[in-house]
């Protein structure tokens, strides 16, 4: 991911355009029974289960759902105030003592176009106004999100979806991260200096935040993950561009864990695995990590 959006479109993704496709078969090397994994994007709606061919049936089929978390797991109070705490600046600061007169200016301004509130306003200061800049610049994607997107409903989400169903029938979830790996990965991964960097990019580019939300949401429901990567691999060739360090953090290099932990699941039990689409194309891509540690590896058509 080499574009500005790469950490707040994570909240947040080879193949041929020909094969456009989010639902994949695992099978072959030294496993019993197949496994698959399907691309998931987090803010899509449950609907769009039913627009993924042979999903339910890969569902019905799988004895286990593995996420990128255990949902319930995340949803402990522990790992909320854990997740909490990371979101927000240390010893007492607030984003007045990140950011220069001129940037909050700038901030506040855009809060006022898409909220109708800035953070003069003392209940919207509360909730936002200690948040570290990445923090904040994930409320903005998804603020941004909700706006091209009527009748959008948080309670009600395709990525939660099958941990949600195999626990409606009594079937085993797990993840391939913790919370705290996440929390290191996700907003302890650059200073708080880069993170206002990234969050100025998106305070200066509205407009070119919008158009790559639109797009990456438009490539998912193609179901084409080659376009996915493209929309995420786009440069602007300027600091909001993401750093190698950066892309291998969020993508490469969780993916190489993610292949050797993989076998094990799917050894001790047939297994759906649902992962960000982003996750899934290119040469250090789920999918081509896995046929080279030799799987077979299909599109469910």
């Amino acid at each position: 991911m080499k574009k500005f959006m790469t950490i707040i479109l994570l909240l947040a993704i080879a193949l041929t355009g020909a094969n456009a496709q989010l639902l994949y078969k695992i099978s072959g090397k030294d496993i019993k029974q197949p496994s698959y994994i399907v691309g998931t994007y987090h803010l899509a709606p449950v609907s769009f289960v039913d627009s993924i061919p042979g999903l339910r049936s890969a569902m019905d089929a799988t004895a286990q759902v593995c996420g990128e978390l255990d949902m319930t797991d995340m949803m402990s109070g522990e790992n909320m105030q854990k997740m909490m705490a990371a979101m927000m600046l240390p010893d007492g600061k607030t984003l007045k003592d990140v950011l220069t007169a001129d940037e909050m200016s700038k901030l506040n301004k855009f809060l006022m176009e898409n909220m109708g509130m800035d953070l003069t306003n003392p209940m919207l200061e509360q909730q936002m106004g200690k948040m570290t800049p990445q923090a904040l610049n994930t409320q903005i994607a998804l603020l941004m999100y909700m706006k091209i997107t009527p009748g959008f409903d948080p309670t009600n989400l395709f990525d939660g979806y099958f941990q949600k169903a195999a626990t409606e029938k009594q079937k085993p979830v797990i993840g391939l991260e913790t919370v705290d790996y996440q929390i290191k990965v996700l907003f302890q991964g650059t200073t708080i200096e880069r993170q206002k960097e990234l969050l100025m990019c998106t305070i200066n580019n509205p407009d070119r935040a919008i158009l790559s939300t639109q797009d990456l949401v438009k490539a998912f429901y193609a179901q084409d993950i080659d376009k996915i990567k493209e929309v995420m691999d786009q440069e602007y060739n300027d600091n909001c561009d993401s750093t190698p360090e950066e892309e291998d953090a969020l993508l490469k290099n969780r993916n190489i864990e993610w292949i050797a932990k993989m076998p094990a699941i799917m050894n001790s039990n047939s297994t759906l695995f649902a992962v960000g689409a982003g996750h899934l194309p290119g040469e250090y891509g789920v999918l081509n990590l896995l046929k080279n540690a030799g799987y077979t590896v299909e599109a469910v058509k």
